[in-house]
C-alpha cells in the first residue's frame, strides 16, 4: 500500500507524471490569452468585422450563382490559345530553370563543394532568390522586355531556378557516397566520380523534381497574364473586368482539367523513373 510519504517522493522524482505544475499551467494560460489578444488586434488592424464578412460571403454567392452554367462564350478560340500559351510558358520556363539549376545544384551540394564558406554562401543565395515571388519577377520582366509570353517565361525561370537548385543539391547530398569513393579509389578523377558515381544515382530524382516543378509552373502561369505576362491569365482578367462570370468559370474548369492531366502524366513518368 502506497503511503503519503511514498507519493511525496514519487511526486518529487517524477513531477510531470502528476500533471503540470501551477507555474506551467499559468504560463500556458498566459500564452493563450496573449494569442487571443494578438488575433483580436490583427482583426482590428485589418478591419475584419462580422458585417464585412457577411457582405463578402453574400457577394461570393452572387458570383457563384452567375458562374452557373459555365459558358465558353463567343471567343473560345482565344481561351484555348491562352491556355496553350500558359502551358508552353510553363514548359519553357521550367526547362530553362532546370538547365541553369543543374550546375548550381552540384555547386550547392556539400559532398561536391566541401569548402564550408563556399557552400554556406551558395545556399544562402538560393534562399534569398527563393524569397522573391513569381508575380514580382513577372512585373519586373514585363517592365524589362514588354508585354507578352516572353516575360512570363523569364518570370517562371527566375522563380524556379533557385528552388530547383536547392532540391537538386539536397538530392545530391543524400546520394550513396560509396560509388564516387570507389571510382576515386581506382584512380578516377573528381569529375569522373561526379559523372559516373553521383549523376546516375540522382538523375531519376532530379528529373522527377523537374516534372513536379512543371506542374507547379503550369498553375502559376495561369495567373501571370493578369500582370501582362501572357497566357490564360489575361483572358481571366478581361472577363472579370466585364463580369462575365460564366466564362470565368469555364476557364477555371479548363485550367483544372489541364493541370489534372499534366499531374497524371508526370506522376506516371515519376513512378517509372524512381520505381
Amino acid at each position: 500500500m502506497t503511503t503519503a510519504s511514498d507519493t511525496a517522493r514519487l511526486r518529487a522524482a517524477l513531477p510531470r507524471a502528476f500533471g503540470a505544475s501551477l507555474g506551467v499551467r499559468l504560463a500556458w494560460i498566459g500564452v493563450g490569452i496573449a494569442t487571443i489578444l494578438w488575433l483580436l488586434a490583427l482583426c482590428w488592424w485589418f478591419d475584419i468585422t462580422p458585417a464585412r464578412l457577411s457582405r463578402g460571403v453574400s457577394g461570393l454567392f452572387v458570383i457563384l450563382r452567375q458562374m452557373v452554367p459555365p459558358s465558353p462564350g463567343a471567343q473560345w478560340p482565344d481561351i484555348l490559345r491562352g491556355l496553350a500559351e500558359s502551358v508552353a510558358m510553363a514548359f519553357l520556363g521550367t526547362f530553362l530553370a532546370a538547365c541553369i539549376a543543374l550546375p548550381l545544384g552540384f555547386l550547392g551540394a556539400r559532398n561536391v563543394v566541401v569548402n564550408f564558406l563556399a557552400h554556406f554562401t551558395i545556399r544562402r543565395v538560393f534562399d534569398g532568390f527563393r524569397g522573391v515571388d513569381q508575380l514580382i519577377w513577372a512585373l519586373a520582366f514585363v517592365r524589362a522586355v514588354g508585354l507578352g509570353p516572353l516575360a512570363g517565361v523569364l518570370a517562371i525561370a527566375a522563380a524556379e531556378i533557385c528552388v530547383l537548385a536547392k532540391l537538386f543539391a539536397e538530392a545530391i547530398e543524400n546520394a550513396d557516397p560509396r560509388q564516387p569513393e570507389a571510382i576515386t579509389a581506382v584512380g578516377g578523377s573528381r569529375l569522373m566520380a561526379i559523372r559516373f558515381g553521383l549523376v546516375p544515382q540522382v538523375a531519376p530524382i532530379l528529373l522527377a523534381q523537374v516534372l513536379y516543378a512543371f506542374e507547379s509552373a503550369t498553375r502559376g502561369a495561369a495567373i501571370l497574364g493578369v500582370v501582362g505576362a501572357g497566357g490564360i491569365g489575361l483572358q481571366i482578367a478581361e472577363r472579370i473586368r466585364v463580369r462575365y462570370w460564366d466564362e470565368v468559370a469555364f476557364i477555371i474548369i479548363l485550367i483544372l482539367v489541364t493541370v489534372a492531366v499534366i499531374d497524371f502524366l508526370s506522376a506516371q513518368v515519376r513512378r517509372r523513373l524512381i520505381g
